[in-house]
């Protein structure tokens, strides 16, 4: 259930056109859902703006599927994000509407009634080719949860160049986020650019003493740029999120 159903609910309580008994039945309606595997938080929508959203990660074909279908049958659409290859191919071929990213290993499934409009721009930088797939969780993330997404791609420190010819679509977006592996330097270079809100997202990618993310972790960190936000390791997704508040809180 969304906020605007409810919106709509209470103002048919207060034009008089529904009893409030009968509103409070509807408000009450299966808040949560039990699966055998999983309990479905219906309200998620009402309290926060958005459907629980489906982490594939660690869940069979069928049990991702099966949640999705739930959720979807409320007219709330789905997102499922780190989803396996199979389960994939079968979100696409159970959902004809949904939209399959390999790369991102996400699915979204756009909701009955449209998902409110983020604030200006969400500009997603990454430091190269090789940190795409978690730059891509986070655009379809941001782009699910209402918010137009813009990019800057393959701009890491090695050719700083690259970035400061980016400067005009870097002062234009709302908010940033940096996805970069390696030394991770580049959140610190953008921060140091720009006054709007940094999320900076440290990737896996890396060499040994990289250490699986964790070099790029310290990195973001430590930044020596004020106020850039850091999220974990290959987080994507989170970042969008956070990313989302912001620009629609500013619109609240």
């Amino acid at each position: 259930m969304i906020r605007d159903r409810v919106l709509a609910l209470l103002r048919q309580v207060a034009d008089g056109q529904l009893d409030i008994n009968t509103a409070l039945d509807r408000l009450a309606r299966d808040p949560i859902e039990s699966l055998p595997f999983a309990t479905i938080d219906h309200h998620r929508a009402l309290r926060q703006g958005y459907p629980e959203v489906i982490l594939g990660q660690g869940k069979t074909t069928e049990q991702v599927v099966a949640i999705a279908d739930h959720i979807a049958a409320r007219g709330e659409g789905f997102l499922v994000t780190r989803a396996s290859p199979e389960a994939l191919d079968r979100l696409g071929r159970t959902f004809a509407r949904a939209e399959i990213n390999e790369l991102a290993r996400c699915a979204h499934l756009a909701p009955a009634e449209p998902v409110p409009s983020g604030s200006g721009t969400i500009l997603i930088v990454t430091a190269g080719t090789s940190d795409l797939p978690v730059a891509e969780e986070a655009a379809v993330t941001a782009r699910a949860l209402g918010n137009t997404v813009d990019r800057l791609t393959d701009v890491g420190v090695a050719g700083i160049h690259r970035v400061l010819a980016g400067a005009e679509t870097l002062t234009r977006a709302s908010v940033v986020i940096v996805v970069a592996g390696m030394d991770g330097a580049l959140p610190s270079v953008v921060g140091g650019l720009v006054a709007r809100p940094v999320i900076a997202v440290p990737t896996s990618i890396g060499y040994g003493a990289s250490f699986g993310g964790v070099a790029a972790l310290l990195a973001a960190l430590n930044s020596c740029a004020s106020g850039v936000t850091v999220v974990n390791i290959d987080n994507g997704f989170g970042a969008a999120v956070a990313a989302s508040r912001i620009t629609h809180a500013s619109i609240s």
